[in-house]
């Protein structure tokens, strides 16, 4: 499977997702001409090499208006981070305009990009959002957003969105997040690291602390993270065949970069249990309740086999399919709903394909898409209840909408 992994031993931030992805392309020029092509109002992308600690990698400056963000801080007298300077989603400061949620998605409404790329920007910014609102006890609408650091994130969460789908990954894997420590400034005081929002955004995400007392993991890194990494864990066994190096603005000690690799990963599968049992003393109607609660408590497929069971008489064979850890759980649901007094217990490999759901226009109105993909395979199929339900509507046969 083409495999994303992030290496974030000194955190993420917005533009060092952008700089390591750049140096997957074999033309990194010609991404950055894409992302400038876009006209994000009153932004331009640049991108530079650099060295940290012996190391050559690519640095992006997002160019504001004419000044870079690092520019603009050092005049105004905030803090940095160590990527760029400091995501500010909650300054209020007086003499700057301001920018709220929905004008945000207005912007990114408006761009020229894939479908794919707006919703999985639009879904990064609302991760930001929300936790903004979260920590200042708002509703998302009501949070505004400097409008310097806006465009500076706008900037990073679509550029990231349309590099990811450029390369078109499988799978994206990271490890887990350095936040960095002490405490950071920013228009409501000294806070410390990570920030509150940060902190929200990471929930349920890997994190520690460790060698910088710098604020290493920003807001737009955490987001753009959040949204797209399946998992958090060690390296994979890979193959690996491009590395990138994301380079920050600040030199430390460590080598300060982002670092993303980009291969081939075998699937190992999960691990899952088959629950069997042998039933010939049960209705049709009492089977068919036992495999609706199961499959209703999470099992992740049910069904039945008819077979020949002793004395000649027909019977069936009810076969539930879990997660190991569910396996309790669906014993005692076997034992309560079925006449069976013992159940069977094979543990297999289960290999899946990546599964997630589009929404399409029709003639009829809007129909779910599902798609599936891995192995070097694509597939794509509309939701039979929204089939069946536009040809109950309409009078059509389900061959006649397909082909719509």
């Amino acid at each position: 499977m083409k495999t994303l992994y992030f290496e974030c031993g000194m955190g993420a931030a917005g533009d060092m997702i952008i700089s390591a992805l750049l140096e997957l392309f074999q033309e990194p020029e010609k991404e950055i001409e894409k992302l400038n092509a876009l006209n994000i109002p009153n932004i331009k992308y640049v991108m530079k090499k650099t060295v940290k600690n012996g190391v050559t990698g690519t640095h992006t400056d997002v160019v504001v208006g004419g000044v870079t963000e690092d520019e603009h801080m050092h005049e105004h007298g905030h803090s940095h981070e160590h990527g760029h300077t400091h995501e500010h989603g909650h300054s209020h400061e007086h003499g700057h305009s301001h920018t709220s949620i929905r004008d945000i998605e207005e912007i990114i409404s408006r761009l020229a990009v894939p479908e794919k790329v707006r919703d999985d920007a639009l879904a990064v910014y609302s991760l930001i959002a929300g936790a903004e609102a979260h920590v200042h006890g708002r509703e998302m609408s009501d949070i505004h957003f400097h409008e310097v650091g806006t465009a500076d994130a706008v900037a990073d969460v679509v550029g990231a969105c349309m590099l990811i789908n450029e390369l078109d990954p499988d799978k994206i894997l990271a490890s887990a997040v350095n936040t960095g420590s002490g405490f950071v400034r920013c228009a409501h005081g000294v806070l410390p690291v990570p920030a509150p929002a940060t902190a929200h955004i990471l929930l349920g995400v890997p994190t520690y602390a460790a060698r910088v007392e710098e604020e290493l993991c920003t807001p737009t890194g955490a987001a753009i993270l959040k949204h797209f990494v399946s998992e958090f864990c060690a390296p994979p066994v890979m193959r690996v065949s491009k590395i990138g190096y994301g380079m920050g603005s600040k030199d430390f000690e460590t080598a300060n970069y982002l670092r993303v690799m980009y291969g081939e990963t075998e699937d190992d599968g999960e691990n899952v249990s088959e629950l069997c049992c042998n039933l010939d003393d049960m209705t049709g109607e009492a089977i068919g309740f036992a495999v609706t609660t199961l499959i209703g408590a999470g099992a992740l497929d049910v069904f039945t086999t008819p077979v020949g069971m002793k004395k000649n008489r027909p019977g069936i064979i009810l076969t539930c399919v879990c997660r190991t850890e569910q396996r309790e759980e669906m014993l005692r649901l076997i034992f309560k709903h079925t006449t069976t007094i013992g159940v069977r217990e094979h543990t297999a490999q289960r290999y899946v394909l990546e599964r997630s759901e589009t929404s399409a226009d029709t003639p009829y109105g809007s129909v779910r898409v599902k798609e599936s993909r891995g192995y070097g395979v694509v597939r794509r199929k509309a939701e039979f209840d929204d089939l069946e339900k536009i040809a109950r509507e309409n009078g059509l046969a389900l061959s006649d909408i397909k082909t719509e």
